[in-house]
């Protein structure tokens, strides 16, 4: 499968400035509860049309600043692989921003960081991965906790509860989508062939606009709208893209997933100082349960890969 070649472009970056331009990217991943609480007209699809539209068309102008000219030669047209990863992407920007329309961030934002666990869960059923008996009780806490978030509002009645619980669960498309777009990657990783997760992201946001497109119609985004719609789909969404591609290139795995939990906290700290939506007891409960069972089972495996490094192996 022919590749886009990201190492011939690695940054020669040290350790601590890859993870400082880890956490610029999710403080720019965080602003987007805070700037879509700022929009006038725009409303659910017609959202995530534009902010798609914006990522796409950012990405292809900088991808041929980044890679070349013939990058787009270089795509792996031809890889089912590839567009199923694309069609995750969508799915997760679509899913994304329409709940963020229904019901508040901090919820949304929490639901999206069950991620890497379900990633977990799913690379165990679909390649037989073992996973560790660490990770088995940070799904089981995180499990509690999204149990706990979900039931807050179960008991009320009303329009308002209604569209919030339901907007939890379409929140849950992205991590879904998220666990099912990595085990793609990894299950062409083992069989030999490896895929370049950024041109996938064009992807996404291109099929993402087609597909919200004829939802959203007629258009109603103010021109005040559209420049907020277009500061995040380029700085909130493609610019970020790349510098996590760049920074992965120097971090390990493990620190990059410990780095990209701190978007939700980002997330929820702007828009309840910003944009005054404060988070409910439960979101904040079960949220915490739920980032502690990730922070927990992240940082032991990196202290574990990191011991394994120290031991000696025997002598040259």
């Amino acid at each position: 499968m022919t590749t886009l070649n990201t190492a011939a472009h690695a940054p020669a970056w040290s350790h601590a400035r890859a993870a400082w331009v880890m956490v610029l990217a999710t403080l720019l991943w965080s602003i987007v509860g805070v700037v879509t609480r700022q929009l006038q007209a725009a409303q659910g699809f017609e959202i995530t049309f534009w902010r798609s539209f914006f990522n796409a068309l950012a990405l292809l102008v900088i991808f041929p600043f980044w890679q070349g000219s013939g990058v787009f030669a270089r795509f792996p047209w031809r890889s089912w692989a590839f567009w199923l990863s694309g069609l995750c992407w969508a799915t997760m920007f679509t899913a994304f921003m329409v709940a963020l329309t229904m019901t508040g961030v901090a919820r949304v934002l929490v639901t999206m960081a069950l991620g890497p666990l379900l990633t977990a869960l799913l690379s165990r059923v679909a390649t037989g991965h073992r996973l560790p008996a660490r990770t088995w009780v940070a799904i089981v806490l995180a499990g509690v906790g999204m149990g706990w978030m979900f039931a807050g509002r179960l008991g009320e009645g009303g329009a308002a509860a209604s569209t919030e619980w339901l907007g939890s669960v379409v929140a849950l498309g992205v991590p879904i989508g998220a666990a099912i777009n990595w085990t793609v990657v990894q299950r062409s990783q083992a069989r030999g062939a490896s895929i370049n997760l950024v041109p996938a992201v064009l992807l996404g946001g291109v099929l993402s606009a087609a597909f919200t497109l004829p939802l959203a119609w007629p258009l109603q985004a103010t021109a005040h709208d559209l420049a907020w719609l277009s500061l995040l789909g380029v700085m909130q969404l493609a610019v970020p893209c790349v510098l996590v591609v760049l920074a992965a290139q120097v971090l390990p795995a493990a620190e990059v997933s410990l780095l990209a939990l701190l978007e939700v906290v980002f997330g929820i700290l702007l828009v309840w100082w910003l944009a005054g939506e404060a988070p409910r007891p439960e979101v904040l409960q079960g949220g915490a349960l739920v980032l502690g069972a990730l922070l927990g089972n992240e940082w032991v495996g990196w202290r574990n890969a990191s011991r394994d490094e120290q031991v000696p192996l025997g002598p040259a």
